[in-house]
C-alpha cells in the first residue's frame, strides 16, 4: 500500500495562489495514477483532478481548468497541485489519492486517501 500526506493548504485572499503537495510513501509512487478531491463544508466530496502514471495526461473538473494544475515528480514521490485564481468557492478540504484506473473520476476507483489540508479562500 501507500502512504499519502497532503501539505500547504491555507488561508488566502480571493484570487491568489496556492500550491499543494502530496508526499508518498510506501509501494512505488509510480505505479498509480492520481488524483485531487476536495470537500467544502455541508457538501459531498468532490473530484478536482487525475494525473497518469507517467504525468502525460491530465484531467480536470471544468470549474478549474484553466485555473489548476495538476502534476507529479516520480523522482521525489510527490504529487502537486498548483492553483491560481482561486476563488471563494475553492474553500473545502483538498485530498490526494492514489487509485488504480488511468484518469478516474469516481472515488471508489481510489484505494489509498491522505488526511486532507484546508484551503480557506477569503473575499
Amino acid at each position: 500500500q501507500v502512504q499519502l500526506v497532503e501539505s500547504g493548504g491555507g488561508l488566502v485572499q480571493a484570487g491568489g495562489s496556492l500550491r499543494l503537495s502530496c508526499a508518498a510513501s510506501g509501494r512505488t509512487f509510480s505505479m498509480y495514477p492520481m488524483g485531487w478531491f476536495r470537500q467544502a463544508p455541508g457538501k459531498e466530496r468532490e473530484f478536482v483532478a487525475a494525473i497518469s502514471k507517467s504525468g502525460s495526461s491530465t484531467f480536470y473538473r471544468d470549474s478549474v481548468k484553466g485555473r489548476f494544475t495538476i502534476s507529479r515528480d516520480n523522482a521525489k514521490n510527490t504529487l502537486y497541485l498548483q492553483m491560481n485564481s482561486l476563488k471563494l468557492e475553492d474553500t473545502a478540504v483538498y485530498y490526494c489519492a492514489a487509485g488504480s484506473r488511468y484518469l478516474a473520476l469516481g472515488e471508489s476507483e481510489y484505494a489509498y486517501w491522505g488526511q486532507g489540508t484546508q484551503v480557506t479562500v477569503s473575499s
